[in-house]
């Protein structure tokens, strides 16, 4: 008798304890802003003929995430806000609160940033990171091998004003993120420099594109350059 009570105690401390450990893990999803018709009309190949290009792929993520982690994983959306407002003056639309019906069907944490600096802030100071450690972050948006360009084509045509450099992830802090946690950029090229310096700041290894990748599809974006990969 006092082996099964034992045994039950056993087995009871270390379900609290998993079930702890589950719910002090945040899943982080980064999301971009999409250009604008004004700057990418008279190219041969516009970018972002739907404002929702990267929306929709996060949400496809979002998907397979809840799925997987079950329905009360924290999970984050940090969206470029700037770039919906002045994208749903083009659509003639409230993006913003499409996005946030987004946020409710999905029960996500949304929380719109304006530049670089607020996605290191938060990485390091948006959840008492001593206890919530980030299992997993993932970027949809545009990107080239140096740089998450979050108003690409939206400012100014065919350049950001908003962005994340290579050079400024030695201000994220290590202590972020659990151990194994998944990170993957869905962007053009940044498996060509940016992953590298990602993981010499963090320590964490942060799957990117070897060339382009193609948001058309409907779902998860492909690779689209000849000779195309992931690596990390």
């Amino acid at each position: 008798m006092k082996q099964r009570l034992a045994l039950f105690f056993f087995v009871t401390f270390f379900a609290a304890a998993a079930a702890q450990a589950q719910a002090q893990r945040e899943y982080i999803i980064l999301v971009g802003g999409p250009s604008l018709h004004r700057w990418e009309q008279y190219k041969s190949q516009p970018h972002d003929h739907w404002w929702a290009n990267f929306v929709h792929a996060a949400r496809v993520r979002t998907e397979e995430l809840r799925a997987n982690l079950g329905p009360d994983a924290m999970i984050t959306w940090l969206v470029y806000k700037p770039g919906y407002i002045d994208r749903g003056v083009q659509e003639k639309q409230d993006l913003v609160a499409n996005i946030e019906s987004v946020r409710d069907k999905f029960h996500l944490h949304l929380v719109f940033f304006t530049r670089g600096g607020d996605v290191i802030n938060y990485l390091n100071n948006g959840q008492p990171r001593d206890r919530v450690k980030v299992s997993g972050f993932e970027y949809f948006g545009h990107s080239n091998k140096a740089c998450f360009l979050f108003d690409y084509s939206n400012i100014v045509d065919s350049a950001s004003k908003s962005w994340l450099h290579e050079t400024e992830l030695k201000n994220i802090s290590p202590r972020d993120f659990a151990r194994g946690a998944y990170v993957k950029s869905w962007g053009c090229h940044t498996g060509e420099s940016m992953s590298k310096l990602w993981r010499d700041a963090t320590g964490t290894s942060m799957w990117g594109a070897v060339g382009k990748t193609d948001y058309s599809t409907g779902e998860l974006p492909a690779l689209s350059s000849a000779g195309g990969k992931w690596v990390d």
